[in-house]
């Protein structure tokens, strides 16, 4: 790694700029990991990255252009910055052209700060807590795989239109299978971090303890439609592509499933039965994200014009209504809608919830609690329809106990018709996706009861 600074490559890059405007950042990561298998360590490792991005932007006398460059390490400046360049004038007017913002954000960063960094010294009391996990577990004559990440990333913004911008984003995660020798049987916990201070191994462990006992006895059921439990960690997969999917214009138009019969959007349309709030909140604790944008490449979520625009909290669903969607300012302006930037973490909340799981399961006279899901895919943009597996994991619950494992299911489901006929949620936490946790890890949700949960197939995955 260059002993250069992030900080000099930017303001590097912005001096050598011979174009209308222009966006520079750098990102400068570090990770630490560990991964097991069988009960015991197999690879732990520590690296470090950079990435610098330059976004030229050029009036071609038809429109402004953008063009987008990213190079890893440390590139030489003047060549990456001409490169920039003359990708916008090759691109052509960008349909989502705006002046570059200008205004500070209320939380900008120190920008003179060092980047921060993580390393293998995060795991100092996991690891050690993990090696009693294992032991206990081959105790019981059962395995524990899985594996710890963590990473931090410091974003470095500077524009030509003034803005310094500096940002540190700690990222972390805990996944945890366990499993018979013959692989008959396999259980899942798993959770989110910060910085690992607040995990904790022998609660996971726990977890996967009890998991293992329900499955000893097995339950052949057919498919078909079940009230259903469905835990943080489904919940946030099935939140997770809704939100990917809140885009403003895709609505407008008619390409979604937030669109308007007859045009235009659903926003002020109920969506839930139960009074329940979906929101992003940059300070949302334990969940914190990067209270400005930095964007890469424009798409329908997020143009490179807003960059360093302020990303404050925004209530997506509130009370059960779609209040919200995701909006670009090009597109707000030609809408006459506000802009709305999408933030990186996502939280479902019933305020006055205050069931845990364990109370939602004791009031349940028969139905399934689930684990996980995964392989989730696509059916309908229309009525959002998903498709996908269960996994490491389906009880049967009968009056209150859980009375053994079920076979894997198939569903098809919409998460937008599954808020609207939900007719419990818990309390919410903080949770860990687990089909979506390489892209999106900051979520809290609650167990969320599905009266008619639709088990399309059985599926034969063990």
């Amino acid at each position: 790694m260059s002993a250069q600074r992030a900080q000099d490559l930017v303001e590097q890059a912005l001096a050598a700029s011979t174009a209308d405007g222009q966006v520079t950042f750098v990102v400068e990561g570090s990770e630490a990991n560990l991964r097991w298998a069988a009960n015991s360590l197999t690879t732990n490792g520590a690296m470090r990255s950079r990435q610098v991005v330059v976004v030229s932007f050029v009036d071609g006398g038809a429109g402004m252009a953008a063009g987008t460059v990213t190079r890893s390490g440390t590139p030489e400046i003047a060549d990456l910055v001409a490169a920039s360049e003359q990708a916008a004038r090759d691109a052509g007017p960008a349909e989502d052209a705006m002046p570059l913002v200008g205004e500070t954000p209320a939380d900008p960063g120190d920008w003179d700060a060092d980047p921060a960094e993580t390393s293998i010294g995060v795991f100092a009391d996991f690891a050690p807590a993990l090696g009693q996990a294992f032991g206990e577990a081959a105790d019981r004559g059962e395995l524990l795989f899985g594996f710890a990440e963590h990473q931090m990333a410091t974003t470095y913004l500077g524009s030509s239109t003034g803005l310094r911008l500096r940002h540190d984003q700690p990222t972390g995660r805990v996944e945890l299978n366990g499993k018979t020798p013959d692989f008959g049987r396999s259980v899942w916990a798993g959770t989110s971090t910060r910085d690992f201070g607040d995990v904790s191994v022998a609660g996971l462990a726990a977890e996967v303890e009890r998991k293992m006992g329900w499955s000893k006895r097995r339950i052949d059921l057919p498919a078909g439609r079940y009230e259903t439990l469905l835990p943080p960690s489904a919940v946030s997969d099935l939140m997770i592509y809704l939100y990917w999917t809140m885009e403003a214009r895709d609505a407008d138009e008619g390409r979604n499933v937030f669109a308007r019969p007859g045009g235009g959007n659903r926003i002020g349309d109920r969506l839930a039965a139960l009074p329940l709030t979906l929101r992003s909140d940059p300070r949302y604790p334990g969940l914190e994200a990067a209270p400005f944008q930095v964007v890469g490449a424009s798409s329908g979520a997020a143009s490179v014009f807003d960059n360093g625009m302020a990303t404050p909290a925004v209530n997506w669903i509130e009370n059960g209504v779609l209040a919200n969607l995701v909006r670009p300012r090009a597109w707000a302006l030609k809408t006459t809608a506000p802009a709305t930037a999408a933030v990186d973490n996502l939280v479902l909340e019933d305020p006055a919830a205050t069931a845990t799981q364990e109370e939602m399961l004791a009031a349940t006279e028969r139905g399934l609690l689930l684990t996980t899901l995964w392989y989730i895919r696509e059916v309908d943009p229309q009525t959002l329809l998903l498709t996908g597996l269960t996994r490491d994991g389906v009880f049967l619950v009968e009056n209150g106990e859980v009375t053994g494992a079920v076979n894997n299911f198939r569903f098809n489901e919409s998460p937008v018709d599954l808020l609207g006929r939900a007719v419990q949620a818990g309390r919410t936490e903080r949770t860990l996706p687990r089909e979506w946790n390489d892209w999106f890890t900051r979520t809290a949700m609650p167990t969320l009861r599905v009266p008619d949960f639709n088990m399309s197939s059985v599926s034969p995955a063990s």
